[in-house]
């Protein structure tokens, strides 16, 4: 049974487990339609932010507010693709021309997010250090249990903080770019379709980790084509929950 809800990001519905698998079909389906091109942006993505990883710091936050922006693009280049266009390079980058700024402030709500749950991380683990250090963790077996548990919990609370960080953001880029969502809106509207749709999206999710143990093996050049279809799945999926998606059965994907 589907239902549906309306927010500031729009309509939303809740669907059913197996759209989980639906949504790699139904990627893998966009990709092949145009792998080339798809392999092209994927490698321009990789080389991208590769450049920037070597620059200490400013890279980093850089990447991640620039992230936000490519998303929109790619979901744009999916939009184009499915509904009969032909990709271009330009494509790539028409975040950059289209909501520029909306998703710019996705990227450093981005930025923030990952500041929050490394401080996080950082405090409880430092914690666990001090605790070694100071209070003769070394000589004590009871000692080293306990900041070896407190290490344990401030892995599992990033962890957590950067789940729920990735139900906001999933669906972002795409209410901002198709829907002329605001930022701040836009990430409520997607914390508030993907726990609605917590199965479905725990079975995708699923699948996705045995890809990327797949994808990492032959020196992590499976990565270009599973970063695309990681990107086409969020648009599938998108289109699935806000905009009421072909039946599971239909193997097309337009509309």
């Amino acid at each position: 049974m589907e239902d549906a809800v309306v927010e500031s990001g729009g309509k939303h519905r809740t669907v059913e487990a197996g759209r989980g698998t639906a949504w790699w079909t139904q990627s893998w389906a966009l990709f092949v339609k145009n792998p080339g091109m798809w392999l092209v942006f994927g490698v321009i993505f990789f080389v991208g932010f590769a450049v920037l990883g070597f620059i200490p710091v400013i890279g980093g936050l850089v990447a991640a507010v620039l992230s936000q922006v490519i998303l929109g693009g790619w979901m744009l280049a999916a939009r184009k693709l499915d509904t009969g266009g032909t990709l271009e390079v330009g494509d790539l980058f028409s975040g950059f021309k289209e909501k520029l700024n909306p998703l710019l402030t996705l990227g450093a709500v981005a930025v923030g997010a990952s500041i929050v749950t490394f401080l996080v991380m950082a405090v409880m683990g430092g914690g666990a250090v001090m605790g070694m250090m100071l209070g003769g963790a070394s000589r004590s077996a009871g000692g080293l249990m306990a900041s070896a548990a407190l290490g344990m919990i401030a892995m599992l609370v990033g962890l957590a903080l950067a789940f729920v960080f990735a139900m906001a953001f999933w669906f972002a880029p795409a209410l901002v770019v198709f829907r002329d969502t605001p930022a701040i809106d836009a990430l409520k509207a997607s914390w508030s379709a993907t726990l609605a749709n917590f199965v479905p999206f725990l079975v995708y999710s699923v699948i996705w980790l045995v890809a990327a143990i797949v994808a990492s093996i032959p020196f992590a050049l499976g990565w270009l084509v599973l970063t695309p279809l990681t990107v086409l799945g969020i648009y599938c999926a998108y289109k699935d929950i806000f905009e009421g998606m072909v039946s599971l059965e239909t193997p097309g994907l337009s509309e």
